[in-house]
């Protein structure tokens, strides 16, 4: 009996032991957020069966997903994605309404993440006027800073620079790739001068070495039964190989596709991304601290292949699973450098991806191409046979409509006229479903449908005077491969996971949307909300 009590004695002081050190750690010591460009939900089934256990399959087992978590906003493109998630509003509200967009003011397209004002550090000169000013709102990686006084650090990497600038926000630091140097670079509005660990992680010459090989499928070819025939006449081929088939020798496509820019389509343009994120952590000594930090890694590569090749090619399944395994290699270096359920990482995308629309139509299903070209063509004469000479449409863009305010007005032509008199025309076209007036959305408060996402992607003062909503599966595109940027499950159904510190593994049906994540991390990490945040805390997550 004395040995029972004592037996169960020690039981009650190692688990109350556990428990103590389990509720010691009162904050992360780093969150990571990782974003996978163009990532679909479905990849997480699709791929499932060849995934390492340590890596997506760890996130799902271990952590918490969001099954039915979408994009709230059209259109779905990279900018207002990374945007979005890392401010917890839509592009009504934070202004990064597309990757580029028309002003009236300059008559000219801007760049999302463009500064004029600013100069290059690394790289070349051409890729470094880039800072988030344009964005205007603060983020959750500023907020953070805000919290512990600037405390804190942040940093952001990707390939693409809004893809670091972004979710980096308005205080953290943001590195990206330059493909004319193959250097990872920044820009003044960060630093005087790139920072010695940078330079010393671009002395390595990385990219140049993985473009020395080539790239072959990580299984035998005929293993990929996820995806459709590995040469078709659906995908986009690189420069100097006519057929769309493995393997691709690097070295000899480096010179015609876009030089260093080429490790960016291929599965190593992720593993230079982990490589600078290793490299992030240990030059800045991220999460050794006596604060969070925060770690914003965005993967471009899935993206830049799933354009070329599309989401049933064994491009991006092989794509997929190489990431798979850099992912399980990852998450095993933040458990050796900080402890298991001492750092927090979510993982999301930035949008998804529709079918290539040839192959749609091979298969029967209703499908096109909208020639934007032709339809402003179209749209000049009808303004012109309508309302008399003159240029009165400024730009088409975007799947919208910008109209010549100036002349206009010096004309004295009534503009919600010419609004509702061009929405009613487009309609006329084979592939045109809807069309909404600027008018319309400073009226009408749409809750629902796709009025909601276009009005949740309007900016009264950015946006256009006629938005339009192609039909399912129809493209402003007559290149092949794909694209993105519709409001269309396809494009707004993407992967919410939360793992590590505070997260109890579960899953969640619940409809939730991409703006949500910022103020979830807020709850978490005791941050006010990002300033202009819409979105809801996922309260399935939140448990603790």
């Amino acid at each position: 009996m004395k040995k029972i009590t004592i037996l169960a004695s020690m039981f009650w002081m190692i688990t109350v032991g556990f428990a103590v050190a389990q509720q010691a750690s009162e904050k992360p010591k780093i969150v990571v957020g990782i974003v996978v460009d163009q990532m679909r939900q479905e990849y997480l089934y699709k791929y499932n069966e060849r995934f390492s256990e340590g890596g997506f399959k760890r996130l799902v087992k271990d952590g918490f997903m969001m099954k039915n978590a979408h994009y709230n906003y059209i259109p779905t493109y990279t900018g207002p994605g990374h945007a979005s998630i890392y401010t917890g509003t839509t592009p009504a509200t934070h202004g990064i309404i597309a990757n580029n967009w028309y002003v009236r003011e300059l008559d000219r397209s801007i760049y999302c993440a463009e500064d004029s004002t600013v100069s290059f550090l690394g790289g070349s000169e051409k890729a470094g006027q880039i800072s988030p000013r344009n964005m205007k709102t603060t983020t959750i990686t500023d907020e953070l800073r805000f919290a512990t006084n600037k405390r804190s650090k942040t940093v952001g990497i990707a390939l693409k620079d809004r893809g670091a600038a972004l979710p980096a926000g308005h205080l953290g630091d943001a590195y990206w790739y330059d493909s004319g140097t193959g250097e990872f670079m920044t820009s003044t509005y960060y630093y005087d001068e790139l920072p010695q660990w940078v330079k010393e992680f671009n002395n390595k010459e990385l990219a140049a070495k993985y473009l020395e090989g080539s790239w072959e499928t990580l299984y035998p070819v005929e293993t990929y039964i996820q995806s459709i025939e590995d040469a078709n006449e659906f995908e986009g081929a690189f420069a100097g190989k006519e057929t769309t088939d493995f393997p691709y020798n690097l070295s000899e496509l480096k010179e015609d596709n876009g030089g260093y820019g080429l490790v960016s389509s291929t599965p190593y343009g992720n593993s230079l991304t982990f490589d600078m994120a290793y490299a992030a952590i240990e030059g800045e000594q991220l999460g050794m601290g006596d604060e969070t930090d925060f770690l914003a890694v965005s993967f471009s590569s899935p993206d830049y292949i799933g354009h070329r090749f599309g989401p049933t090619s064994v491009e991006l399944e092989d794509n997929y699973l190489r990431l798979d395994q850099e992912l399980e290699q990852f998450l095993s270096y933040l458990d050796e450098t900080y402890g298991e359920g001492e750092y927090l990482v979510f993982l999301t995308a930035d949008h998804g991806v529709a079918d290539i629309v040839e192959y749609m139509k091979s298969e029967n299903v209703p499908a096109g191409n909208l020639d934007g070209r032709f339809l402003l063509t179209q749209l000049k004469g009808f303004a012109k046979d309508k309302f008399g000479e003159g240029d009165w449409i400024a730009n088409y863009s975007n799947e919208q409509i910008f109209l010549n305010k100036k002349l206009i007005a010096d004309e004295g032509k009534d503009i919600e006229e010419m609004q509702r008199a061009l929405a009613d025309f487009v309609l006329k076209f084979e592939g045109v479903k809807e069309a909404f007036t600027a008018s319309d959305f400073k009226r009408s408060e749409f809750t629902k449908g796709r009025p909601h996402l276009l009005q949740m992607g309007y900016n009264q003062k950015a946006s256009g005077d006629v938005l339009l909503i192609l039909e399912p599966a129809w493209l402003t595109s007559s290149w092949k491969g794909t694209t993105h940027g519709t409001g269309y499950t396809y494009d707004t159904h993407i992967p919410i996971l939360f793992y590590g510190w505070n997260i109890e593994a579960g899953q969640s049906t619940e409809y939730c949307t991409i703006t949500d994540i910022a103020p979830t991390l807020a709850m978490l990490l005791k941050t006010r909300l990002p300033n202009g945040t819409t979105g809801q805390p996922l309260l399935p997550v939140l448990k603790k």
